[in-house]
């Protein structure tokens, strides 16, 4: 069992190693193929015979003289106290070419930098006699102004009175010194590159240009070599005579940071893909802008055949065609304001029919589906003529009832006469039995 396991988890790392392996082989060609880095790619056409410009420009790659340089390169150490008020303040700094600065007039002869350091690589700072008040944070700043480059290395510094307790240890983010109270101590600021220590004089071999060509069908590391340019102004230029007359970049390259490339009488043997590589080895630049050009067919200029005058004797009774049209703009900056009123008006007065015929055509649409309106309104008008009759029987029954009361209540004063044995007043009666 246990020899079946290892046979598949060997399977299965063989398998995941395989496409792994193959990954790095092709991002390891492809690094070998291009030392330097595509920032830029453009497509360019032009006609035949005519003259174009591959422009290549960079501001990084402006030459300086060593003299100059001198001022662009510069160090100085910064010192930040958390207690007892989180100050930050400049300890020393130092130019390549020029003595240090000691911002501090306590620090004089015993704070400095080895005047070796642009030449070396160390920038360490040397503090003799340390003191309480030397505890806090220090960071080393390195600036390369010219190159644009900035890097920065901190230490943390501690004093102890005990010699038990000196150590050096890294926090994870920085080196920590834990030092004697009035001894010496170094903080270190070592970077040995060749951006920062005094390698030479010969800056013209560090700043190279020069363009290369692919035909199509050509690969990367095959391309053709037009020219080369150095910061001292060497060019050499490669191919046929008649190649390094037409191709050729301007003697003022280094000085203006222009590296293009002129092309004159533009041939269809000229098309492909040409490429233009910035190497300044002492700043670490490698740069490479594209060009795709495309030849077109040349252009080509007719001129119009000079019109013959009419003849004196032309028949003028035969109708010209008209050959000139006039056209005329108002004078207004709004007149097209007017055309859109027009569109608008019309637009506006069609929704309006539109409307029109759906509100009619709604309403055949509901006296055809609900036919019972009328027959409502036919029997509202039975129903009001017979209550109309209604009214009037009751009226006439009211009547006949009020005759009625009459009759009984003569008929009850009558009786009531006969009882009484005087004369009473008919009427008067007639009224009390009304009431």
């Amino acid at each position: 069992m246990k020899s079946e396991r290892e046979d598949i988890i060997f399977q299965a790392l063989l398998l995941i190693h395989i496409p792994v392996a193959c990954l790095f082989t092709a991002v390891s060609g492809q690094s070998d193929s291009s030392s330097s880095v595509v920032v830029a790619g453009y497509n360019v056409s032009a006609p035949a015979g005519s003259r174009v410009v591959l422009q290549c420009v960079s501001g990084r790659m402006v030459w300086t003289r060593d003299r100059v340089r001198d001022r662009q390169r510069v160090l100085h150490w910064d010192l930040y106290r958390a207690h007892p008020d989180n100050t930050m303040e400049r300890v020393v700094d130092m130019f390549s070419a020029g003595d240090q600065r000691i911002y501090n007039s306590y620090n004089l002869g015993r704070v400095g930098i080895t005047q070796t350091a642009f030449r070396d690589g160390n920038f360490s700072l040397v503090i003799k006699d340390v003191t309480m008040n030397d505890r806090g944070l220090y960071s080393c700043n390195l600036h390369h102004l010219y190159c644009h480059l900035y890097e920065t290395v901190r230490v943390q510094l501690n004093v102890t009175k005990s010699r038990r307790k000196e150590q050096r240890f890294w926090d994870g983010q920085k080196a920590v010194y834990v030092v004697l109270l009035g001894s010496t101590v170094v903080l270190p600021c070592i970077n040995r590159r060749n951006v920062w220590t005094d390698w030479s004089n010969d800056e013209e071999d560090q700043q190279v240009v020069h363009w290369d060509r692919q035909s199509p069908g050509i690969r990367h590391d095959r391309a053709d070599r037009l020219v080369d340019l150095y910061a001292s102004g060497e060019q050499r230029s490669y191919g046929p005579l008649f190649l390094q007359r037409k191709m050729n970049i301007s003697n003022q390259a280094f000085s203006e940071g222009d590296f293009s490339l002129t092309i004159s009488d533009l041939q269809p043997t000229d098309e492909g893909m040409y490429s233009c590589h910035l190497h300044h080895h002492y700043c670490g630049l490698h740069e490479r802008r594209e060009f795709q050009v495309t030849v077109e067919p040349p252009v080509i200029q007719t001129t119009q055949t000079a019109k013959a005058l009419p003849n004196e004797d032309k028949d003028t009774t035969k109708a010209e065609s008209p050959r000139v049209i006039n056209v005329i703009l108002p004078d207004q900056r709004h007149h097209f304001l007017l055309p859109l009123g027009y569109v608008l008006t019309s637009f506006l007065l069609l929704v309006f029919i539109i409307l029109i015929i759906i509100l009619i055509t709604r309403r055949r649409k509901i006296k055809e589906y609900y036919p019972q309106a009328s027959m409502r309104s036919s029997r509202s008008h039975s129903s009001s003529d017979d209550f109309e009759m209604d009214v009037t029987e009751v009226n006439m029954c009211n009547e006949e009832e009020r005759r009625f009361d009459y009759k009984n209540n003569l008929l009850k004063v009558k009786a009531h006469m006969n009882t009484q044995p005087k004369v009473i007043d008919l009427d008067k009666e007639m009224q009390k039995f009304a009431k």
